[in-house]
């Protein structure tokens, strides 16, 4: 599940047109841009912007760090609790997350798609969600979106909470807090989405190859125009691998808050970024921008932008799409060079 916040810069910009089709009811401003770390020439000045910018208050991930501090302080069970495996206190961090993702996934759907509060302002793709479709568990693409998310993702993400928890309890994962070393605290609270990025890229990625997409990613796949409930969409082997990102800290110095905020990057940060719309209406006067272009492109057009704007594989290995029609000729070229290696002459 992709997890970065899309530049500042990348303002509304018209739906692109190919030929006389409308790819797209709402694009952001093409190309997309990726983050400017593993650009050449390097540039400091633009990193230290970026940064500046992703971090912002009251944008997604800052808000996602207040969310983790106050899931830290108030929500989650102590460390003396933690150090046996009991059902109580995992019940509870197990409910606390059902909450949020009820709270996040529940409450963008029934703010987009059941009120329609800003109808289809700037959503991506404007045609319905599926309905009566055998593609999809129960035939309705939200009933399957929201039973696999609930009974798959957030129990999975639990346990990988609950699992680091009784690490540090127990002395398995070193822990640190702010007044030990608030320089290494607070740097790894800013490698965190970039090590979330390269994690996903690379199970993502891998995803992607036979027969490992047809027994487990196909299942998320299903949603080509994707809302709320659909970033968690997934078979439950694909949530052990969502969340594993989050075994690095049995090896590396850390704090529960750290964990908490990168586990929020998937249980949060997968339902907006496939809300479909690019920024979420939520008073008269205060707009939050949540939507993924760069990931919607990836579910439109499947082997494309496998990793999110923090990672710098697309453009290494040309799987990137910039959203332009540009972009869709460099993909159907790279499927063609495929195609024609996989079918060359032994």
């Amino acid at each position: 599940m992709t997890n970065a916040s899309i530049p500042a810069d990348q303002a509304e910009a018209p739906a692109k047109r190919h030929g006389s089709r409308r790819a797209w009811h709402f694009s952001p401003e093409l190309p997309l841009r990726q983050a400017p770390y593993f650009e050449l020439p390097f540039s400091l000045r633009d990193s230290i912007v970026y940064l500046f910018n992703v971090w912002r208050p009251f944008n997604q991930r800052f808000l996602l760090l207040l969310l983790a501090i106050a899931a830290w302080t108030w929500f989650t069970p102590t460390l003396e609790r933690a150090r046996s495996f009991e059902l109580d206190w995992m019940l509870e961090i197990g409910l606390r997350n059902l909450v949020i993702v009820l709270v996040v996934a529940g409450g963008l759907h029934l703010l987009l798609f059941t009120f329609r509060n800003q109808n289809d302002e700037q959503r991506y793709d404007a045609r319905p969600l599926a309905r009566n479709s055998k593609v999809f568990h129960f035939g309705n693409q939200v009933w399957d979106n929201m039973f696999w998310t609930l009974v798959g993702s957030v129990p999975i993400g639990t346990l990988w909470e609950c699992l680091l928890l009784w690490a540090y309890a127990n002395g398995h994962a070193t822990m640190i807090t702010f007044g030990d070393n608030p320089a290494w605290f607070i740097g790894l609270m800013l490698i965190i989405p970039i090590w979330s990025g390269f994690h996903f890229y690379w199970y993502h990625r891998v995803g992607h190859v036979e027969p490992l997409y047809r027994w487990f990613h196909s299942w998320h796949h299903k949603n080509i125009n994707t809302g709320p409930w659909s970033g968690h969409a997934m078979h439950p082997v694909e949530h052990l691998f969502l969340y594993s990102d989050l075994a690095i800290y049995f090896v590396v110095a850390s704090h529960p808050i750290h964990v908490i905020f990168n586990a929020m990057l998937h249980t949060v940060a997968g339902p907006t970024s496939h809300c479909g719309y690019h920024e979420v209406r939520l008073t008269r006067y205060f707009r939050l921008q949540l939507g993924d272009f760069m990931h919607q492109l990836h579910h439109r057009y499947f082997d494309c932008n496998y990793g999110s704007y923090e990672t710098p594989w697309d453009k290494v290995f040309g799987s990137f799409h910039d959203g332009t029609a540009a972009g869709d000729l460099a993909i159907k070229k790279r499927r063609r060079r495929m195609f024609e290696k996989k079918n060359q002459p032994a």
